[in-house]
């Protein structure tokens, strides 16, 4: 009997103790209350005390959560519907008031973010239009968001790490109308640059044309130069030439002005056969 009020004792002592203790890991936020009421919150990672029955301790994950949201429609500045498929990053900031608001309850809180994010992707899509969509830096885009978002998320203990659009995909209807003015505006520069490429190959055309021009006048200036230096180099020689030996120049002329006229067999030249052009053809005396 006594033994076994010993081990009661021993359980009691257990239960007592177990139920006085608690932890909290790095990875959770916990709340301590004191019959029903909220009376701390902060607390560090590691061993914590409570009273039986009096207190109790509810906690949450404090790690970076992410919301995938379902495709929504917004409208542009223009009034054209897009598509858009985004996530949310987001972890608790302060667990009171995250308790207090959606009972701490994740789904809710995934629930009224969902709607928050909503409001600020219509807000910050309206006052763009498709093109600016399509080429502005996302990171403009998600910055905007989180500006316009955090002050409500804050409201519900709810810190937003980070928004990213995944997608932004135009509605059938609006695609084929978008892709053609896309493609005429494209085919507009495409023209405008082959204008410009042909203007300025006209313009390089023509400078190379003078060019050429130029080069061929001052190399036919050069080569009639030349050719006069020369000729009159020759005609010099054959000057000095004709005074040492004037026999034998005459006799050296003859001849070339024989092999120039007589070139094939066919040849034929009509003179008198005692003229002087048949001077060399006769027998010397």
């Amino acid at each position: 009997m006594k033994q076994n009020t010993i081990l009661v004792a021993f359980g009691a002592l257990f239960f007592i103790v177990s139920a006085s203790v608690f932890t909290v890991s790095e990875t959770e936020r916990a709340i301590k209350f004191r019959l029903g009421e909220v009376i701390e919150t902060d607390f560090q990672p590691g061993l914590h005390f409570k009273m039986p029955f009096i207190n109790n301790v509810k906690k949450f994950d404090s790690r970076i959560l992410t919301m995938d949201s379902k495709p929504e429609r917004f409208l542009t500045s223009e009034k054209k519907n897009v598509i858009v498929d985004s996530f949310v990053k987001w972890k608790i900031a302060d667990v009171k008031t995250f308790y207090t608001s959606v009972a701490g309850d994740i789904r809710q809180a995934n629930i009224r973010l969902d709607q928050i994010i909503k409001d600020a992707f219509r807000s910050e899509f309206s006052k763009r239009d498709i093109k600016q969509l399509v080429s502005v830096d996302r990171n403009a885009i998600r910055t905007a968001l989180i500006k316009d978002a955090s002050p409500l998320a804050v409201k519900l203990g709810i810190e937003i790490v980070d928004v990213q659009v995944k997608r932004i995909d135009l509605p059938s209807e609006v695609s084929s109308s978008v892709y053609r003015r896309m493609e005429a505006e494209r085919e507009r520069v495409a023209r405008e640059f082959r204008s410009q490429g042909k203007e300025a190959a006209e313009r390089i055309r023509a400078d190379a044309d003078k060019q050429r021009e130029i080069i061929l006048a001052n190399a036919f200036r050069d080569a009639e130069i030349l050719r006069g230096e020369g000729d009159a180099v020759a005609a010099d020689i054959y000057a000095k030439s004709y005074g040492e030996d004037i026999e034998f120049f005459t006799f050296y002329r003859s001849m070339n002005a024989y092999q120039q006229t007589f070139k094939s067999a066919g040849d034929m030249l009509v003179v008198e056969p005692d003229s002087d052009f048949f001077k060399y053809f006769k027998k010397q005396k």
